[in-house]
């Protein structure tokens, strides 16, 4: 079984927060007690965080779902209840965050260290202390808590590397990056060998290190899809540099020149920009080759030959393209909340008032509770609701949907 997972599926679910509680003092000698429940705590929110230990996503194909912890409930005495720590759930460096339903990327991981806010806390709801007024001296309700938010996202790898070994199936990549770093990728003598990318360090006297990326054999028409089409195609988009391999005995008759044209214009077919990264073609196999015309570097990973030359070549790409490049920055799609009150109609004619403070208003009262319902309906008459839905020309009759609660519209 593999154990590596490029793309995958993740529910997220944030912790609820807390309800408020109802309460009012007791004590001895006290003559008129007042309202002392204390408030819910919040949720724990969820956060993806890049993590350099992590290296696929293997840990979320079998166990997709994760939930934040909830707040604890508030009590008497204004004891306000406990907040729910929030979860961070570590993801290898290069993950990007997809919309699972559109495919629109919301988050762009590409640092260790990089954080991404994934599913929202509920906030707790409030206790009855906190609607004591001059109007209301005896408050007898209190919110619930809100829900924590919900959402399923795409999660899809896009491997970091500064050398991606490009070549056609079973050209050596495999082998070669077995001879120049510790990486251990499984080798046999057919194609297709390699079905996951390989990343391996090489490591020089100095300390100098690289990452290399075994990328799986391309095929003409893989830009298309066919083969292992785009799937491994995506890893190579963020190397630094490319290694163009060759094989100089190819199994199919294929000329080293024929290989280097198709795979050039795969690579160009998938992302024009992937031919401006600095690149160096090599010959593979030469052990293998009886003769050859080959006008470049050569080398064979069984016998080691050219294997030095070949690393001292690539330092100078991967030193040369890490000193061009800027700092990478995590790139943010973000999802603002809407605090103002906005309507929309459904195909139906029912309508629909969005808007955070307004579901707020609903979701946390109890609404079969009359003095709860009064404070619900003033609520929405501060933020304009009523106001808004008299300009958006709704009518006697009209359904109106304020988050999960629904009601006949009346005219005042």
């Amino acid at each position: 079984m593999s154990s590596f997972v490029d793309e995958c599926n993740i529910n997220v679910q944030a912790g609820d927060g807390g309800a408020g509680c109802v309460a009012f003092r007791r004590e001895a000698h006290v003559a008129k007690g007042g309202p002392d429940g204390g408030d819910g705590g919040d949720g724990g929110s969820i956060w993806f965080v890049a993590d350099m230990n992590v290296a696929s996503l293997l840990a979320f194909r079998d166990h997709p779902h994760r939930k934040g912890p909830s707040g604890t409930h508030g009590s008497g005495s204004n004891r306000h209840g406990a907040r729910g720590k929030d979860l961070e759930i570590p993801v290898p460096v290069g993950t990007v965050v997809l919309n699972h339903d559109t495919r629109e990327p919301l988050a762009d991981l590409v640092n260790a260290g990089d954080r991404w806010l994934a599913a929202t806390a509920g906030e707790g709801g409030r206790g009855n202390a906190r609607f004591l007024s001059n109007n209301r001296r005896a408050p007898s309700f209190a919110e619930q808590g809100e829900h924590g938010e919900e959402r399923w996202l795409r999660l899809e790898l896009k491997l970091l590397a500064d050398v991606a070994i490009v070549g056609f199936p079973n050209v050596g990549k495999s082998t070669l990056i077995s001879r120049l770093s510790a990486a251990k990728p499984k080798i046999a003598d057919y194609p297709f060998t390699t079905l996951e990318p390989n990343l391996g360090v090489v490591r020089t006297d100095d300390d100098f290190e690289m990452v290399l990326a075994d990328i799986p054999g391309l095929i003409e028409g893989a830009s298309e899809g066919k083969g292992l089409g785009h799937r491994f195609l995506r890893h190579v988009e963020r190397a630094r540099a490319l290694l163009i391999l060759l094989d100089l005995a190819p199994y199919d008759g294929v000329s080293p020149e024929e290989q280097e044209r198709v795979l050039l214009q795969e690579l160009g077919n998938y992302r024009p920009d992937l031919l401006d990264r600095p690149r160096l073609v090599v010959g593979s196999r030469v052990d293998m080759a009886a003769e050859t015309e080959f006008d470049g570097p050569t080398i064979s990973s069984v016998t080691g030959a050219g294997l030095p030359e070949l690393i001292g070549s690539l330092r100078r790409l991967v030193e040369g393209a890490r000193g061009e490049e800027p700092v990478g920055e995590a790139i943010t799609i973000h999802r603002p909340v809407s605090h103002e009150v906005e309507l929309t109609r459904h195909d139906d004619g029912s309508w629909e008032v969005l808007g955070r403070a307004a579901r707020r208003a609903v979701a946390l009262s109890d609404l079969t509770d009359e003095e709860a319902l009064a404070y619900a309906q003033s609520r929405l008459q501060q933020l304009g609701v009523n106001t808004a839905l008299a300009r958006a020309g709704v009518k006697q009759g009209d359904v109106v949907h304020i988050g999960s609660f629904a009601f006949e519209y009346e005219e005042d």
